[in-house]
């Protein structure tokens, strides 16, 4: 547990910390942060997508487990995209306020609090929902914001948004990370054992690359205009998803484990790839950051502990 702790503080807190005080001081400017979040899609994500679907373990017993990494990014997705049809906002706001809805912090935060509930069965289990949450964000969400920053273009179109300005990028890259990965384990191709360490000194790599630029972007002043507009994510991440979430993991599973460790899936705050999706694409910073910052102090300091005594 202590080793748990020691991670979630040096490779989500500490970056965080990091990337906040960088901006403050100004000794990074936006470009060198996007520069940033670019090579850790295209190289480490792309790498760290192949090795972990290279063992991934493509069997009957947890078909439907890597399918709630999908399923609970759109329920709350959905329900979001239905109000936003009755809101006025601006394409930019819209896409950040849907990605900050349909991205949840289950990898990291989600993690460790099945670990402190189920120990290492609990990690483990969430790490596939969450690897598969990964294929939802690279191939659904970055499209999506691709399509909403055309679309806010004044000089362009929707017609001249093509299918392949969508999903042909090197964005994408991840994706094709995952194919890769599935083919060798489909085929029989064993993973050498040095590629494990890789695989975990790559982890760490990519989690500051990715929570720096996202440190870099929080800023409170700005936020503070948007809590109200996102706070109807608070029902939507911490009631509804979660009720559905666990109605239907009691049809397919009877695993307490299991069933805890859907739930507190169910029920994490967004994640911080909503703000790494909102500086790369350059869509609505604000929202996506107070949608993280206020979902995640209510998730540790009201739902998590009610969720913990509960399911213990």
């Amino acid at each position: 547990m202590t080793e748990k702790v020691f991670y979630l503080l040096i490779d989500f807190v500490m970056p965080l910390v990091f990337g906040y005080y960088f901006q403050r001081k100004q000794w990074l400017n936006e470009k060198i942060c996007n520069d940033i979040i670019v090579a850790n899609i295209t190289i480490f994500c792309t790498i760290l997508s192949v090795l972990s679907f290279w063992i991934l373990p493509l069997n009957l017993e947890l078909l439907w487990l890597p399918l709630f990494g999908i399923l609970l990014s759109f329920i709350p997705g959905l329900t979001a995209y239905l109000i936003t049809l009755k809101k006025n906002q601006p394409c930019l706001e819209k896409a950040s306020y849907l990605a900050s809805a349909m991205l949840s912090n289950i990898g990291t935060l989600g993690g460790l609090c099945t670990f402190f509930l189920y120990g290492e069965p609990g990690f483990a289990y969430i790490q596939i929902i969450a690897l598969f949450q990964n294929l939802v964000f690279f191939l659904f969400c970055f499209p999506m914001a691709e399509f909403y920053r055309q679309l806010s273009q004044e000089k362009r179109s929707v017609q001249k948004i093509t299918f392949s300005s969508l999903f042909f990028n090197r964005n994408q890259l991840p994706v094709v990370g995952l194919i890769v990965g599935m083919m060798l384990y489909l085929n029989g191709v064993p993973r050498p054992a040095f590629l494990g360490d890789l695989f975990n000194f790559f982890i760490h790599i990519s989690a500051w690359m990715a929570l720096f630029p996202a440190g870099y972007s929080i800023r409170f002043s700005a936020m503070k205009t948007y809590y109200g507009r996102v706070s109807d994510l608070i029902p939507i991440k911490f009631i509804l998803t979660p009720l559905l979430g666990y109605f239907v993991a009691r049809l397919l599973f009877n695993d307490p484990i299991v069933l805890g460790t859907i739930l507190v899936s169910a029920s994490v705050p967004t994640g911080i790839n909503a703000i790494v999706l909102a500086r790369l694409y350059d869509l609505n910073l604000p929202v996506a950051g107070a949608a993280f910052f206020l979902t995640t102090v209510i998730f540790l300091f009201l739902v998590y502990p009610l969720l913990f005594l509960w399911l213990n």
